[in-house]
């Protein structure tokens, strides 16, 4: 049976393609082969893509396709290639984008982060670029009203809801859905950043573009969301960073942003696992960003391969960890 779902992140050097590779993983340990997978990189960078970064995610049957981006923001907006990879055509009932810091913990279903006609997706974790008073001119930007609607942020504790605001970091949306114009939701999405963003009325729109103007995109392709819980999308760090996990639930996929916050969380031995049961590779020649322990152990290895080599003539083959 074909997936319904596609599951599609950024896998673009240095950094997001190590972690690419993690997440991958971690997709097929827990959706199995249920969803397709697709990384996508800029176009210019694609053959800055390590070649054993290609072959791992080869194996979990992920693609790697590259897509354009000069010319399609003024200036450049990389914050803006989820949006543009997003855009990218694909032939499942739905698509999932996820940020390449993702880790997924547990058996998950399609049905979970997904439903028909709506965008699903969870509120952002806070909003630092503005007050609520900022989304009535955006709305009169894109010529829709303010919706009534009011939802609590992810980390908010207290105090009243707020103007819809979502995280851009895990969404799903149905693929082959068409407006009455037969543009696409990606496609309402990029004309609306690209209106805000050309407007002077909103000095702090980057790098919050994509977020600031997800929810009027969804509303302006004539769908709805889907809330997710925190459950399928739970933001480690802030001020629960060094923190177990909730007790109370069970957390299927987490989003980590920097290496470290994994590790605080004891999660990084997972990750490896993962990569190693699924990718059939315990070592890579890369390192994830901020892992400093990892990056001085590589370079011993370094030194001590050189040495061998030089003083026995015994070149050593063993990569340094993906750790």
């Amino acid at each position: 049976m074909s997936p319904r779902l596609t599951v599609f992140f950024i896998v673009e050097p240095p950094e997001y393609q190590v972690m690419a590779c993690y997440l991958a993983a971690s997709l097929r340990e827990q959706f199995g082969d249920t969803v397709a997978l697709v990384g996508y990189c800029p176009a210019p960078k694609l053959d800055l893509v390590e070649p054993q970064v290609k072959q791992v995610l080869a194996k979990l049957g992920c693609e790697v396709r590259p897509f354009v981006v000069e010319g399609r923001f003024d200036p450049p907006y990389p914050h803006g290639n989820k949006i543009l990879a997003t855009m990218e055509p694909r032939d499942t009932e739905f698509s999932c984008f996820m940020d390449s810091d993702i880790l997924c913990l547990r058996p998950n279903a399609v049905d979970n982060i997904t439903a028909p006609g709506k965008v699903s997706l969870t509120p952002a974790a806070w909003m630092g670029w503005g007050d609520q008073d900022m989304w009535q001119v955006i709305y009169d930007i894109v010529g829709i009203p303010l919706p009534e609607e009011r939802v609590k942020l992810m980390k908010q504790k207290k105090g009243d809801g707020k103007v819809p605001y979502f995280s851009s970091g895990l969404f799903s949306f149905p693929e082959q859905y068409r407006t009455s114009e037969g543009k696409s939701f990606p496609q309402v999405w990029y004309d609306v950043a690209q209106a805000v963003d050309a407007n002077p009325d909103i000095p702090q729109k980057r790098p919050y573009l994509d977020q600031m103007t997800l929810p009027l995109a969804i509303q302006k392709a004539g769908l709805d969301w889907n809330i997710l819980p925190d459950t399928q999308h739970f933001i480690l760090g802030g001020r629960s960073r060094g923190k177990p996990l909730p007790d109370d639930r069970e957390i299927f996929t987490v989003h980590y942003r920097k290496w470290k916050v994994l590790k605080e969380a004891e999660l990084s031995g997972l990750a490896k696992t993962l990569l190693a049961r699924h990718a059939g590779l315990k070592k890579l020649n890369l390192i994830p960003e901020g892992d400093a322990e990892a990056v001085q152990l590589a370079k011993a290895e370094r030194r001590a391969r050189k040495a061998a080599s030089n003083s026995k003539n015994n070149p050593a083959d063993s990569p340094g960890e993906l750790t």
